[in-house]
């Protein structure tokens, strides 16, 4: 559900970016879904700040609404596509602009850190859910880019669908998300795209980038999730002014599994609780 949202459409010079919008005052916090995610996955993260905060979800390109197939799956192309929105959206906001809590989950976790580094004028918090710095030995896109082609697409209705992703919390977010046509459901991203879009997460460890963070920072981890131990560690020492938390009975999709405690540890962070 949308609730509390209004979906707007921001276009760059290669995708049109959509984003749900959501709040009237307040200073801006902006949400990144993870691969294969949406920002109505997001959605009540969002309406959990939106009391006090002005709240931005964003589809990032090749997923939820906007562009499907970009030209650019760079991970260069995904920070500037945030820094854009970040832009306009302060920019509607005051004349001189101004800076965000950005929060991403996983893949949107490592491109919350990228701006974060890149622009730290532009970022004054930063939560990673799930997040670390990339890179890996082990060749998980490409596994990943196979799980979605497995998919038997078009589902013929949503009970289908169900049946063949199993009972995992993340089902509910993808089956929520799938998209009516006229021959069934599908899925709004394609199984290329997300290879492609994760490889340039997998390829590099940016460690360099995590050090040059000067934002307060949150790291939020499943007690079951998939950030590497000993890369968890290296970050807090790294970092050792950086909170983190983990979080009991949650994988990766602490947002899913644990949305209470979650959104909990969330409003903590911006002071709110």
């Amino acid at each position: 559900m949308t609730d509390g949202f209004t979906r707007t459409e921001f276009s760059r010079t290669d995708v049109c970016l959509s984003y749900l919008r959501g709040g009237a005052t307040g200073e801006l916090v902006v949400l990144l879904h993870g691969l294969a995610g949406s920002a109505r996955e997001m959605a009540p993260t969002g309406r959990a700040l939106l009391d006090h905060h002005r709240v931005i979800a964003l589809d990032q390109r090749g997923h939820g609404h906007s562009t499907r197939r970009p030209p650019d799956l760079s991970r260069q192309s995904y920070v500037d596509d945030v820094i854009a929105l970040i832009d306009a959206s302060t920019a509607r906001i005051s004349p001189e602009g101004g800076s965000v809590t950005l929060v991403g989950q996983s893949m949107g976790a490592h491109t919350a850190l990228l701006v974060a580094a890149a622009r730290p004028d532009l970022v004054h918090r930063l939560v990673m859910l799930e997040g670390g710095v990339g890179g890996s030995v082990d060749d998980y896109p490409a596994r990943l880019g196979k799980f979605f082609a497995s998919w038997p697409v078009p589902f013929a209705d949503e009970n289908a669908a169900r049946e063949f992703l199993g009972p995992k919390t993340i089902t509910d977010a993808w089956v929520h998300d799938l998209e009516r046509r006229p021959d069934g459901l599908w899925p709004r991203f394609d199984p290329d795209v997300m290879e492609a879009a994760i490889r340039g997460v997998a390829d590099v460890a940016r460690w360099d980038a995590w050090t040059r963070v000067t934002a307060p920072t949150l790291l939020v981890r499943g007690e079951h999730g998939t950030v590497d131990n000993g890369e968890w560690r290296r970050m807090l020492e790294l970092r050792p002014d950086v909170e983190h938390v983990l979080v009991p009975y949650a994988g990766h999709d602490v947002h899913l599994d644990q949305p209470a405690a979650w959104t909990t540890i969330l409003r903590r962070f911006l002071h709110l609780t």
